[in-house]
């Protein structure tokens, strides 16, 4: 019996997600991602040229939910721009926490994979992760105007050396099986955001 879906591109890209977070993107043939999602390889190609144009796909499509979900988190009412930088990072923290947890973070598993394979791709990683920054120096800069974060911090720097932190530590994470990395880190963005 075929499997039913609405979109299949969608299917095709929500597969990979899941296939490419477990096991990267080199190491997934377009035999294995097809069979995943059961699709004929014809509606691959009807959808995508190439599977490094599936990759770039797949990266776009993560980031477009990614910030979605950051813009939710950001915008929780009834809390201070600074408690809701902080449940993104707990967010953050119980994702790696787990040594062998189910990684879903495509920027974590695929950068250094793809930097050097795929230009398209690389891009697509570079412009993600601004945004994703650029999210962060908002929240940062409302925090310093609602009062919940220190007025010295400089929203755009600070941004980037958090990302960068917790980028680190989850790699970390994931090569020391332990959720020790990213303790840490949330130890160092406490000590960061403090207002004292």
């Amino acid at each position: 019996m075929k499997p039913s879906f609405d979109d299949t591109r969608q299917h095709l890209l929500d597969t990979g997600h899941r296939v490419m977070s477990g096991k990267g993107f080199s190491c997934v043939g377009l035999s294995e991602l097809l069979n995943a999602a059961g699709v004929p390889k014809g509606s691959f190609y009807h959808y995508f040229k190439s599977k490094e144009q599936y990759g770039q796909a797949l990266l776009e499509d993560y980031f477009r939910k990614y910030l979605r979900d950051m813009d939710l988190c950001f915008t929780f009412e009834g809390r201070s721009a600074g408690e809701n930088l902080m449940r993104y990072w707990r967010e953050w923290l119980k994702l790696y926490s787990e040594p062998c947890g189910e990684q879903k973070c495509l920027v974590v598993k695929l950068s250094a994979e793809v930097a050097d394979l795929s230009e398209p791709m690389r891009l697509t990683l570079c412009k993600g992760t601004d945004r994703v920054m650029a999210r962060l120096a908002d929240c940062l800069e409302a925090g310093r105007a609602d009062g919940s974060l220190p007025q010295s911090l400089e929203p755009r720097e600070t941004a980037a050396t958090l990302y960068q932190l917790w980028l680190g530590a989850s790699l970390l994470a994931k090569l020391h099986r332990s959720g020790e990395p990213v303790a840490q880190a949330m130890a160092t963005t406490r000590r960061l955001l403090d207002r004292g």
